[in-house]
């Protein structure tokens, strides 16, 4: 939250050199070297700094032993971003003069502005003793990068003082009131923030880093008016990084990913090398569901920075929601490699283990997640599954009421109990905890028809028909719950019925082979197309809707496979009842479970 105020540097006002015995004339060579000083200063009057650059390079090479030449030069390769050669050439400026003030400064704020505030602390305390032996006030083009200094290295307390200090030499300078705004924040110390960033604001209302640090201060304090202050400072910065990356953060964080995703991808291009707005764009997206695009971002990141295990966990993740386990598992084995102590690393290999039918290594890993969560609902339902994944139910029912007595909001762990409870013959047992899964989501088709599978075993056959119409209702293109259903009525003696319900089972059977017979055929020729097999694509496609007719997949292929043997209008019309085929599933999900 820190915003770096520009810092210049002084030079000394001319060269004095003088030759090794006080000679009564200096050389031509001095005499060159003090009309070069002058021109550097000259060209910096100018901000011509590639020309001081040259001109104090001359001083350093005619006058090895004059320390302003050294201090000049130092001062100009920082400015011009060469830190480490400057200071270099500042740092022998002060061994040849320690008291000169113009180096002290020099290298104090160019230590400052490389990160090397430690060493800049003593040099900004001698300029300070020297003020104070002559009774007058620190410069403010002092006081604010010591201010800064004594921050970097967590002297909070002082660099309140000294910011505090420079805001009482300019008290209409709204940048000095961010700045004490920002080392206020540093210490968490919000009340006082938030006086600074508003006194700032007062000052000067368009200041959009003022906003920006406000909103976080709000933001951090979990009042109101945090968004709305980011929002004005990416109004009125839209192009600065810092603002689009902090908005975009913000929310996302406020689960308005939709909204964020943009702000974040415009942070990215502002800033294309900012691994933090290529992975919290990257987060956004895959909460998005925009999967590829969050992988491609992740393993940029990866790339990056090979050895962070948030990153590879959360690239694991991915890559096994578009079920690439096998890539996964490398990934995730490094990030548990790398954060052992992390559940969340444990859980996500875990769960690519599981899709790999690598149940046991699964098992192992929630294992060890319970050891460093042991009170975690998710950790112990998915362990329960994992248990009934290999038929154990002795291990599973365990670990699933621990975790439906954890989250006893959570609908899935009751449901999971309920059929294995009447899978070991619990009927009682299982019509409870299925009731209770169905009074936190009553959408769940399938566990309407296990209810009512229950039900029939306790021969509440009422109850049953009341679940498996239900279940009927929501999965009308699911056979079982007619089967179920028959044999309750049968034994309610309604034979016509039952008939009836066995028959519409047996339709949806067919229909559901002959829809499987079509995703076959469809992706026979989905394989003929990426080969370049025009021909065999379109017989397989023709063969896929024989089987279904209003399979929309496989309309879709032969409007790609016509489309490119240039038959166009035969293209279009295959597009249309594509189109209107998967319009009509939208409307309808339950009709495509």
């Amino acid at each position: 939250m820190r915003a770096r105020s520009r810092i210049g540097f002084v030079l000394a006002a001319s060269l004095a050199v003088a030759s090794a015995g006080q000679a009564q004339e200096a050389s031509a060579s001095l005499k060159q070297a003090d009309a070069d000083y002058r021109a550097g200063v000259a060209a910096l009057n100018r901000n011509d700094l590639k020309t001081a650059q040259t001109d104090f390079a001359n001083v350093v090479r005619l006058a090895p032993s004059a320390e302003q030449g050294h201090s000049a030069l130092g001062a100009v390769l920082v400015r011009l971003g060469h830190a480490s050669e400057g200071i270099r050439e500042l740092e022998k400026a002060l061994a040849m003069n320690p008291s000169d003030s113009s180096a002290q400064l020099n290298l104090a704020l160019a230590y400052q502005q490389s990160g090397q505030s430690g060493k800049a602390l003593p040099l900004f305390a001698k300029l300070e003793a020297a003020a104070r032996v002559e009774k007058r006030p620190l410069a403010l083009s002092i006081l604010v990068p010591y201010a800064q200094a004594l921050a970097a290295v967590n002297q909070f307390q002082a660099a309140i003082s000294k910011m505090k200090e420079a805001a009482g030499l300019e008290p209409r300078n709204a940048e000095l009131q961010d700045e004490l705004g920002s080392l206020y924040a540093q210490r968490q110390d919000w009340v006082d923030a938030e006086q600074a960033f508003s006194a700032s604001l007062s000052l000067k209302p368009g200041f959009a880093m003022a906003h920006l640090h406000l909103g976080l201060t709000l933001k951090a304090e979990e009042r109101p008016g945090a968004m709305d202050e980011l929002s004005k400072a990416y109004q009125l910065a839209p192009e600065n990084p810092v603002v689009a990356l902090e908005f975009g953060q913000a929310l996302a964080s406020a689960s308005q990913d939709e909204q964020a995703i943009p702000v974040l991808e415009k942070a990215l291009k502002l800033a294309p090398s900012s691994t933090i707005a290529q992975y919290q764009l990257a987060l956004a997206l895959q909460r998005a569901n925009r999967l590829d695009e969050s992988i491609a971002l992740l393993q940029k990141v990866a790339a990056t920075e090979p050895q962070n295990a948030e990153v590879l966990t959360n690239l694991g993740m991915a890559l096994c929601q578009v079920q690439k386990a096998k890539d996964a598992v490398p990934i995730l084995q490094k990030a548990v490699k790398l954060a052992p102590e992390n559940p969340t690393a444990h859980q996500d290999l875990a769960a690519a283990f599981i899709q790999l039918n690598q149940v046991d290594d699964a098992i192992d890993q929630l294992k060890a997640a319970l050891k460093l969560a042991p009170n975690a609902p998710q950790l112990h339902y998915n362990l329960g599954v994992a248990y009934k994944m290999q038929d154990d139910a002795t291990d599973a029912i365990p670990e699933l009421e621990i975790a439906e007595k954890a989250d006893p909001s959570a609908h899935e762990p009751p449901y999971i109990l309920g059929v294995l409870y009447m899978q070991v013959g619990r009927y009682a047992d299982a019509a409870r905890e299925l009731q209770t899964s169905l009074k936190l989501y009553p959408q769940n088709g399938d566990c309407w028809a296990t209810l009512g599978s229950v039900y029939n075993k306790l021969d509440q056959l009422p109850d049953a028909v009341t679940a498996l119409q239900e279940a009927i209702r929501q999965l009308p293109q699911q056979p079982d719950p007619h089967l179920t259903l028959a044999a309750v009525l049968a034994k309610q003696n309604q034979p016509a019925a039952a008939t009836e319900e066995r028959k519409k089972a047996a339709d949806l059977m067919r229909s559901n082979m002959n829809r499987q017979r079509a995703e076959v055929a469809t992706n026979s020729g989905n394989s003929q197309i990426k080969d370049g097999k025009l021909d065999q694509a379109i017989v397989d496609f023709r063969e896929a809707l024989t089987f279904d007719a209003n399979y929309a997949e496989a309309h879709a292929g032969l409007a790609i496979a016509l489309e490119q043997q240039g038959k166009t209008s035969e293209a279009a019309i295959e597009r249309q009842k594509a189109e209107a085929l998967e319009k009509q599933a939208r409307a309808s999900p339950r009709a495509q479970r």
